[in-house]
């Protein structure tokens, strides 16, 4: 369907696994307090979204992993997605107008509560702000972390998360970061972030910190390697029904290496008391006054074409990082 009527939206529907289709919706009126917002951008979360499209949600985790927002329910039919940005069009009149980012799964026109959509700040475009969602994962994971001037800091795997952890960490005065990929043509994105790059063979070892993000068994394992004695491996990747098995009858063990996982549905521990999810997302989207990011958006397609893209990323996902849908 091309179109749809004022009281209508077309939304993207996961219908089972690797299957998805765009279907037309009602939409409400906007009552007080609410905001209609009319999207312009959203962006693929790739890892998370393509595990939500194959199906590999755990059945344990199907309540922990819904989304702001989402309609149906795991396995499917399931409607996710968290990097939402557009322009309201009805609501107060200090919003009304506003490029704002929300996180809303993706579609057209959406009613929610005007305390769930954030002004985007002046220097960040809209283009940009589909990564607002992934930079508030970095931060949260550097929070975990508890990241330090001078540490010597390794990020293995340069997805989006990977990337925004790096350049986050790059910008922590006399932190040594170096980004680490199978892929050599990351090398440039890494320059653009103010880290050094290097491919799993030649990575440098005796980290302080290694921030894991690769969401692969092989990453996990590196990460360890890399560690130096008594460091930190920080685990952000999300495998979902994926089991992985690590070596921990070896240097592990000598080296006395703490793995601690991050996940942005909780603000992290030691900011918890002070820090709320609003105040942690506004911190994300000032901190995407950063031209140097948009390097991380490595592709774009029509809302419409949003099913054959999804299969594609899903199936293989080549050079991508962050993959941007436009809304016409």
């Amino acid at each position: 369907m091309d179109s749809v009527t004022a009281s209508q939206a077309l939304a993207f529907w996961i219908t089972g696994p690797s299957r998805s289709e765009i279907r037309p919706e009602p939409l409400a009126g906007c009552g007080p307090g609410e905001v209609c917002v009319r999207t312009l951008y959203s962006g693929v979360s790739r890892g998370t979204e393509t595990l939500v499209y194959r199906g590999e949600v755990p059945p344990s985790e199907y309540e922990p992993m819904r989304a702001p927002f989402q309609g149906g329910a795991f396995p499917a039919p399931v409607k996710y997605g968290y990097a939402s940005v557009g322009e309201v069009e009805d609501g107060p009149g200090d919003l009304r107008g506003r490029r704002v980012f929300c996180l809303h799964p993706h579609q057209s026109r959406y009613v929610v509560p005007a305390s769930s959509v954030h002004a985007l700040p002046d220097g960040v475009p809209a283009a940009r702000a589909v990564l607002a969602a992934n930079l508030e994962t970095a931060v949260n994971a550097l929070w975990d972390a508890d990241l330090r001037a001078g540490d010597r800091v390794s990020v293995v795997g340069a997805g989006a998360v990977g990337c925004l952890v790096a350049r986050v960490a790059a910008r922590t005065p006399g932190c040594e970061v170096q980004l680490i990929d199978t892929n050599p043509s990351r090398a440039d994105v890494a320059r653009a972030l103010g880290a050094g790059f290097a491919t799993p063979a030649s990575a440098r070892g005796d980290a302080d910190l290694v921030v894991h993000a690769s969401g692969t068994a092989e990453g996990a394992r590196l990460a360890l390697d890399l560690a130096g004695f008594e460091a930190t491996v920080l685990e952000v990747s999300w495998y979902g029904t994926r089991a992985v098995t690590l070596p921990l009858g070896e240097r592990f063990h000598s080296q006395r290496l703490t793995i601690r996982s991050s996940q942005v549905g909780n603000v992290a521990a030691a900011q918890r008391a002070r820090w709320t999810h609003a105040r942690r997302l506004a911190l994300a989207l000032r901190l995407l006054d950063d031209p140097a990011l948009d390097m991380l958006v490595t592709g774009e397609d029509r809302f419409s074409d949003l099913p054959q893209v999804m299969a594609r990323l899903a199936a293989a996902p080549g050079d991508t990082i962050c993959h941007r849908i436009r809304y016409d």
